[in-house]
């Protein structure tokens, strides 16, 4: 099993494999857009800009399992986030990212860098970088902002 196995749904409905990203850096992040992490966004879409061109995407998938707060439809988030934060980058269907309903993309993602914040995602905003083989080296917190992670995006670049 790798990360290219899997199949997920766009913003739009789509059904997209992750085997098309395959050869490329990516960070794959839950989000929300009524969340204290939601200015994260900015620092996201300046990091896409500045890498895109060297072979890094950025996969959103907005998450409502954590205190409702990313409540609206896929329309609406997309908007949101193309309105206030000019965001560029794919973004997907919501998604659970725990329990019984979590899309297997997060139960492969949490298997493979549970580590020291254990198996469970705890909040918006965690983020999973995956290097160009499709290995998931390394999860961060929400309180990770995305400049402070540019540095681990340049070494996989």
């Amino acid at each position: 099993m790798s990360i290219y196995d899997f199949t997920v749904r766009d913003a739009s409905g789509n059904d997209v494999s992750l085997s098309a990203y395959k050869g490329k850096v990516l960070l794959i992040v839950n989000t929300a857009t009524g969340c204290g992490f939601t200015p994260q966004y900015e620092g996201l879409q300046n990091m896409y800009e500045k890498f895109s061109e060297k072979g890094f995407e950025i996969l959103d998938f907005p998450c409502n399992q954590f205190l409702g707060q990313a409540p609206g439809t896929e329309e609406e988030i997309v908007a949101f986030c193309k309105g206030r934060f000019g965001v560029t980058f794919k973004q997907f269907a919501k998604i659970n990212v725990n329990g019984k309903n979590e899309i297997p993309l997060y139960t492969y993602l949490k298997e493979q860098q549970g580590g020291k914040m254990g198996s469970r995602i705890k909040w918006n905003c965690t983020k999973f970088l995956v290097d160009r083989e499709g290995n998931v080296v390394n999860r961060f917190a929400p309180t990770d902002k995305p400049e402070d992670i540019e540095k681990f995006v340049e070494q996989l670049l």
